[in-house]
């Protein structure tokens, strides 16, 4: 899987230092929609969610959509890491792999265990923290590989939940307590920004050190 999403991610600096970003976003097949919409396809189309104002997410000055600002925010921080210091940070979507091959779910495990960080990037989103199962299923699939494996693998060191100040949630406590995950908070975009760089420079420099076994 690494050489593949290598592959696809494309030649930078520091290519083999993965980063999965993930975050409450969705995405939609635009062409699907439009077929439903044709077709007076009711269901497909009520699982389009509703449009709302989203002016609390830091640094958005306009009203967007609560799944556009969140993904605008994503997509930020992984082309501020991509341009410094260099590493294949990606998004889900970033990857072209069929659904007929594998299920969404299964890609973000697959993802997370390739890469050399995972980082949740979680914004004000009121009371819905929206990323609660995939967290969970992600994070549990690197707590059982650490069980049936080998302590050694230490891959739950490479995750970060980084949420914005003020959010609380049962979430935040349980990555603490069950996955022994890293928890920061962060001000702003450039705060974000300033502390993704920070933890992908600690990961490089312990497995420069052997402290962090290589994935290649």
């Amino acid at each position: 899987m690494r050489d593949r999403l290598i592959g696809e991610l494309g030649e930078l600096a520091h290519s083999r230092f993965l980063v999965y970003l993930m975050g409450p976003y969705k995405t939609f097949d635009v062409d699907a929609l439009l077929d439903a919409a044709e077709n007076d396809d009711r269901e497909t189309l009520s699982s389009i969610p509703e449009t709302v104002n989203f002016g609390t997410l830091v640094g958005s000055d306009i009203d967007l959509d609560r799944q556009e600002a969140v993904l605008d925010l994503l997509l930020y921080a992984r082309d501020r890491l991509r341009t410094d210091p260099g590493v294949n940070a990606f998004l889900a979507i970033d990857i072209d792999i069929p659904l007929e091959e594998m299920d969404a779910a299964t890609q973000s495990i697959e993802f997370a265990l390739a890469s050399n960080a995972v980082v949740y990037i979680v914004p004000r989103i009121g009371d819905n923290l929206g990323v609660g199962i995939e967290t969970g299923s992600v994070l549990e699939a690197i707590f059982r590989q650490r069980d049936e494996r080998t302590p050694t693998t230490a891959h739950q060191e490479r995750v970060l939940f980084i949420h914005e100040s003020g959010v609380r949630s049962a979430m935040i406590a349980a990555v603490q307590d069950r996955w022994d995950a890293r928890v920061y908070s962060y001000d702003d975009r450039d705060d974000l920004v300033h502390q993704l760089r920070l933890f992908v420079r600690d990961l490089a420099r312990r497995e420069q050190r052997g402290d962090l076994p290589q994935l290649d």
